[in-house]
């Protein structure tokens, strides 16, 4: 019963061009697999995930022992990044690469998704609130 509630509410807010089902995919990947939400979206005093401000971008709760190139937040990515079309997000999310052809810094991983799994989570991200 969940997961046919589920599919219905994500059809309502589906784009014309992605399925449920790859809505359902993208936020299995996002938050099943990808763990997005452990560095884009804030924490409240006792650590605990704001879900109400998910993926709105978050200070990295953590740092490297050694000394190295670290990004000191992750950048909102709910409805995809400022600087992203649909096309580079995919891109980025087989590749690693940004629009630019530079890399994030750590702790980002370079994602190498396959092109369906890529362009269900570009679906799911357009579809969250900014």
């Amino acid at each position: 019963m969940r997961r046919h509630l589920l599919t219905a509410l994500l059809c309502l807010v589906v784009p014309a061009t992605a399925g449920a089902q790859s809505l359902a995919r993208g936020k299995y990947l996002l938050e099943g697999t990808s763990l997005c939400n452990d560095c884009h979206t804030p924490r409240n005093e006792k650590g605990e995930l704001i879900m109400s401000k998910a993926l709105q971008g978050a200070p990295i709760g953590s740092q490297p022992i050694h000394p190295m190139p670290w990004a000191p937040v992750a950048p909102p990515i709910a409805g995809l990044p400022a600087n992203y079309t649909p096309a580079q997000m995919v891109t980025f999310l087989q590749t690693g690469k940004r629009p630019d052809g530079t890399y994030p810094m750590p702790p980002m991983p370079p994602y190498r998704f396959s092109r369906t799994d890529a362009e269900a989570l570009t679906a799911y991200l357009r579809a969250m609130k900014k």
